[in-house]
């Protein structure tokens, strides 16, 4: 016998989660499936669990990316969670919504309700800020808990002091109405413990006995009658079984398995389904194209006359932060991968930040996975906000087990090699003030010997990487945008009964991590299927 449900969500990643409380929570039926196990694994839960986590088959889909020129000719090692919490459970715990113009942009573009006025009250409604900002864009009662770094050390309190007397300012709030400067980050940490999308929001819905939540649960396909969803196939033990939605079939897979999906269930671009020997079901071209990622460089450099994470985590050292940790949930072990971020202008001249920049007191040997230099060292890693360079995400396969085509031509505009350029240089100039004078030994990485931009950008393609924030390829926007996927209530155009709730809607390069962003569109996109009136836009 097929179960139906009210509505089948697919992925438990950020955007699913939140689609399961706020709907099980009107009184609907709701069966949430996700491909991993649950999150039982206690590195999801430890925030420095992050190193164990990415590397981790069975909590990681450790997709790659197609060589390009913009890397060297590389593939760029891919995570994305596989398990409750999705890619939440296994990121740097960085709670960064973005810049006004990002949402007015999206509104400017034809997509209405999605300016920022209209965008904050339903980032306010699921944050539980516990810290500084103002209540007209902060959120206090919601379920994501959101605090501030609780253990700062000297040498980050150097840096950001440094960084102000570049004329960089402090950033007070840099989710609240300004979001240029430099701070300490935003975290979706509290007491020492990671709080992903699962533990906020599924969590307190999962004894709700309208929601059903399947793991382990492989989705292959997406059934249609004529051109409306009424469920999904999935395998279950190699088995391939059925569940029904009455009402919405809601795909919030992330930004590569979304349009893979689509592409092997017929949505998409013909030429492309007849290579993959796929029926069309509904012709739309702009089903994975449009990737957008955000792709950094990090330099790093070794210090003297005091201690770093490096040190820390070795030895007897080691083992006093496991018992600080166990005993207080404090220490190395309870901090996020980036401790201090700043948002900045490549040009004084320019109206808003166009680089993102991360600072640690760690470093990292070359190209390693995620293994710590063995002497002290500090880290510091930028790139172009709003990267012009597109890409594309594409089945070659009918089978959802076969991993699809990934590349995101990192570095294939000119303004993003220049603005990356320029991210670099400014990073020299952070890890060189006075401020860090006492401590700053040599840089290790990319060395001092490197200094002309064609060798800059060459060490870039050879080394830079993929910050984690791939987007754009099911992008929203009005049926006359030939690219478009989803109108502006997140409906695939030209089908009914299914529409694509994830980072894969938004249309343009996003400017700050994605996790925020995505929980939001989640929140947004449960009152719209719900019938639920738009909540009230905020005021400037």
């Amino acid at each position: 016998m097929i179960e139906t449900f009210d509505y089948v969500i697919i992925g438990a990643g950020s955007a699913g989660c939140v689609l399961a409380n706020r709907l099980s929570a009107s009184g609907a039926t709701v069966c949430l499936l996700e491909a991993g196990p649950r999150d039982r694994n206690p590195f999801i839960h430890i925030p420095a669990g992050f190193i164990k986590t990415l590397v981790n088959p069975n909590l990681n889909w450790l997709y790659k990316t197609e060589p390009g020129l913009g890397t060297a000719g590389r593939s760029i090692a891919t995570p994305r969670g596989k398990t409750l919490g999705g890619s939440s459970s296994i990121n740097g715990h960085i709670y960064n919504r973005g810049q006004q113009l990002d949402f007015n942009t999206w509104g400017q573009l034809g997509n209405r309700g999605w300016s920022f006025e209209e965008v904050v009250p339903y980032f306010k409604k699921s944050e539980r800020r516990i810290g500084y900002g103002d209540d007209k864009f902060r959120g206090r009662n919601g379920e994501l808990l959101v605090t501030d770094v609780t253990e700062p050390d000297q040498v980050s309190d150097a840096f950001i002091k440094g960084v102000v007397n570049l004329g960089i300012p402090l950033s007070q709030d840099y989710n609240g109405a300004i979001q240029e400067g430099v701070n300490y980050f935003q975290r979706t940490i509290f007491s020492g413990r990671r709080i992903s999308a699962a533990k906020a929001f599924l969590e307190p819905a999962h004894k709700r006995k309208n929601l059903k939540i399947l793991t382990n649960r492989h989705v292959t396909e997406i059934i249609f009658d004529k051109r409306t969803a009424i469920g999904v196939k999935y395998l279950l033990g190699g088995v391939e079984q059925e569940i029904h939605a009455r009402k919405e079939v809601l795909l919030s897979a992330g930004a590569i398995a979304s349009p893979q999906l689509l592409q092997v269930s017929g949505v998409g671009n013909p030429d492309l389904l007849n290579k993959i020997g796929v029926s069309t079901i509904c012709a739309l071209p702009g089903v994975g194209e449009n990737l957008s990622d955000h792709y950094g460089v990090r330099l790093a450099a070794r210090v003297r006359g005091v201690q770093t994470i490096n040190e820390r985590t070795r030895g007897l050292r080691l083992a006093a932060e496991l018992t600080n940790y166990l005993v207080f949930r404090k220490g190395v072990l309870a901090q996020s991968p980036g401790v201090v971020l700043a948002l900045c202008k490549s040009n004084k001249v320019y109206d808003r930040p166009d680089l993102q920049v991360i600072f640690a007191p760690a470093s990292y040997k070359e190209d390693a996975a995620y293994k710590l230099d063995n002497f002290p060292g500090i880290t510091i890693g930028s790139w172009p906000m709003r990267p012009e360079s597109r890409g594309y995400v594409h089945a070659l396969s009918r089978n959802m087990k076969d991993k699809p085509l990934i590349q995101p031509n990192y570095l294939k505009a000119e303004a993003d090699q220049q603005l990356l350029l320029s991210g670099m240089k400014l990073s020299r100039q952070m890890l060189q003030t006075p401020e860090l004078a006492k401590w700053y030994q040599e840089e290790t990485t990319p060395g001092k010997s490197l200094q002309g931009d064609d060798e800059l950008l060459d060490y870039a393609r050879k080394h830079g990487t993929t910050i984690f924030h791939l987007m754009g390829t099911c992008k929203m926007g009005p049926s006359y945008d030939q690219n478009a996927v989803v109108n502006d209530e997140l409906k695939i155009h030209g089908l009914d009964g299914i529409r694509v709730v994830d980072t894969s809607i938004i249309p343009t390069a996003h400017s700050a991590n994605t996790n925020a962003v995505t929980i939001m569109i989640a929140e947004k996109a449960s009152d719209m299927i719900l019938g639920n009136q738009p909540l009230p836009a905020v005021t400037l």
